[in-house]
């Protein structure tokens, strides 16, 4: 008899619409039969996997009540499932405390997966429920050591990259600093930003891109507009030769792994969930600065704490960029190798396979 799960979870290019897509793919493939709930319209980004999706919400008209349900959605939402069976939620969070809301949601659930062991820690301290680390994954068919179509990318430059939505909490505020700090304008080499968010109205996008393009290698800047399929992504990924990310906190970042995926050196922060797939072998890490009040006037409000960034971070951020550079412009910059071995690791099968295992679901 095969395996069989109730999914609750969004299908978009955003983190956890990626997640959710993911996901129900690769437990498709793992033999189980998923009944699936989307949550909001689903955003396809091919036929294949228009496919799974149709597949999954036919299943809803013969679903198991008994089996277990997924819900894969933020912590402060959390009360909705489908049939008996044991409920599980997947959040993916970057702070390191849940107000009341958050804690009531997960406290109802029979299980929860987190992505890092840094977020079960988490939990542990502050629930008392049992939490299994379910690392996310990266799809290997679109992101991989191809070459890039990107027409007039001018190969002798180099090439840093930063995706992901305009926030202080993933450093946008201190890179165009780190990146002042590391060249010249005259120094043969560009920043790429690629942020563009629903989220984040036209007028707070342009005031982000002044931080950048106000500065003295402001002209070395590159901004990308939001693309809706992951090949295009991977596309501009392809094209560049290191991903930049100075995150205060993180629930996972897809994006460095993809990066990794495609052979790209990767400049990080050392910390949250980026422990659970970055070191020293395949990374260049940044010790981070002690801990601080989350608060950035938008998103968070002082209900938890991230890491801060000082000189001390800005100065090793830029360090570790003008040493790509240096590889890069004298021919010895080669591929990421252990990054590329670390993506083959955390694919998008063993996160099915990860939870399969943990919630006992044969």
């Amino acid at each position: 008899m095969s395996k069989k799960l109730n999914l609750i979870a969004p299908i978009n290019p955003l983190g956890y619409g990626c997640v959710g897509m993911n996901m129900l793919k690769a437990l498709f493939q793992q033999n189980v039969e998923v009944a699936f709930w989307p949550i909001g319209a689903p955003q396809v980004s091919s036929e294949e996997d228009a496919t799974y999706v149709r597949r999954g919400i036919e299943n809803q008209k013969t679903f198991c009540a008994a089996a277990q349900t997924l819900r894969i959605w933020h912590q402060h939402d959390m009360a909705q499932s489908v049939g008996r069976g044991k409920r599980i939620g997947m959040p993916i969070f970057e702070l390191d405390t849940f107000n009341d809301v958050e804690k009531h949601n997960l406290k109802s659930l029979d299980h929860i997966c987190v992505c890092s062991k840094w977020a079960k820690e988490i939990v542990d301290k502050q629930l008392d429920i049992d939490t299994y680390v379910v690392p996310l994954g990266v799809d290997n068919k679109i992101f991989n050591a191809g070459e890039s179509t990107i027409v007039g990318h001018q190969h002798n430059v180099t090439v840093f990259l930063n995706i992901g939505k305009w926030e202080k909490r993933k450093g946008h505020d201190i890179l165009p600093e780190i990146f002042n700090r590391a060249f010249k304008s005259t120094d043969n080499v560009e920043l790429w930003m690629m942020n563009d968010s629903p989220f984040v109205n036209e007028s707070d996008t342009n005031i982000w891109k002044q931080k950048y393009t106000e500065t003295e290698a402001g002209k070395k800047v590159r901004f990308f507009p939001r693309v809706e399929q992951h090949a295009e992504v991977a596309n501009i990924m392809k094209a560049a030769d290191c991903g930049i990310f100075p995150s205060r906190a993180e629930g996972w970042n897809l994006e460095a792994l993809e990066m990794m995926c495609c052979g790209k050196h990767v400049i990080i922060s050392d910390c949250t969930a980026h422990q659970e797939f970055c070191d020293d072998s395949n990374s260049k890490l940044v010790e981070m600065g002690a801990l601080e009040e989350a608060h950035d006037g938008v998103w968070f409000g002082g209900q938890g704490k991230w890491s801060s960034i000082g000189d001390t971070q800005i100065d090793e951020f830029a360090r570790h960029m003008r040493e790509i550079h240096l590889l890069k412009q004298t021919g010895v910059l080669e591929p990421n190798t252990n990054g590329m071995k670390t993506a083959k690791q955390f694919d998008w099968a063993n996160s099915a396979k990860q939870f399969l295992f943990q919630c006992k679901i044969t």
